[in-house]
């Protein structure tokens, strides 16, 4: 082996968006990868993560079990086409020069999207894509022009999506477990554990949370709670930064 060819063997294979940036070769089948990552979404959005199987996506798609390693290698790459899918849903087409105006929208859209596929909560994370990388794109430019320098803007970003992911993970979680112990909402949830609750109350250890327990009104409004969330957020950002 000439001391060129060892240096080519050592390069890393192309990503999938490097290979699928390439002109497409004439079609041999009606299999594409947009196809191929709605039908996985579909399957994700149905049945959970865990059930998008290539033999599963395969079935779906009405395609040979193999059809679809012609886009993807295998699992992950098919997950970078799912997150790549639902990211296009976002509306990141404008950005403004009101930097909070733009990051409270992008939140609640990203809130939206997450509760509209709720296994991006966990596989949201695990991936690099062009339109995932869009959405950085989109705040950093509405943060632009406020004096702040690069480290300080992608802390801006994060702790802005970290609180959209992590409000987004308690409420699909709560979901979840209303769903497997059978309880259809809020009431049902509360009859349940109210013998526990009870038993905690009357310990007088709590009288904070118990406070809570009977005068809040918005114990079954998310929406209401994770925008409230979202503004003290925003304003903590704005008073801390004074932009």
């Amino acid at each position: 082996m000439t001391p060129h060819e060892g240096t080519a063997a050592e390069q890393p294979p192309a990503s999938l968006w490097e290979r699928l940036d390439r002109p497409a070769p004439a079609p041999r089948t009606a299999l594409t990868p947009q196809r191929i990552a709605e039908a996985a979404v579909a399957l994700a959005d149905a049945e959970g993560l865990e059930a998008v199987t290539m033999r599963r996506l395969a079935t779906a798609l009405g395609v040979a079990p193999m059809a679809a390693y012609r886009y993807v290698s295998g699992k992950d790459e098919l997950l970078e086409l799912m997150v790549d899918s639902v990211h296009a849903e976002l509306p990141l087409d404008r950005t403004g020069t009101d930097w909070r105006a733009t990051m409270r929208a992008l939140a609640l859209a990203l809130r939206a999207m997450n509760l509209a596929h709720p296994w991006t909560v966990r596989a949201g994370t695990l991936a690099l894509t062009p339109n995932q990388l869009a959405v950085p794109e989109h705040a950093f430019a509405a943060l632009a022009g406020h004096g702040l320098d690069a480290d300080t803007t992608m802390a801006v970003f994060r702790t802005v999506t970290d609180y959209v992911r992590g409000s987004v993970a308690t409420e699909v979680g709560l979901q979840t477990w209303q769903r497997e112990q059978g309880w259809p909402d809020g009431d049902a949830t509360r009859a349940a554990l109210a013998p526990r609750m009870t038993w905690l109350m009357s310990t007088g250890r709590y009288p904070a949370y118990g406070r809570y327990l009977t005068e809040a009104t918005r114990k079954d409004d998310p929406d209401w709670q994770f925008e409230t969330g979202l503004d003290c957020v925003l304003d903590g950002i704005a008073a801390r930064l004074a932009i």
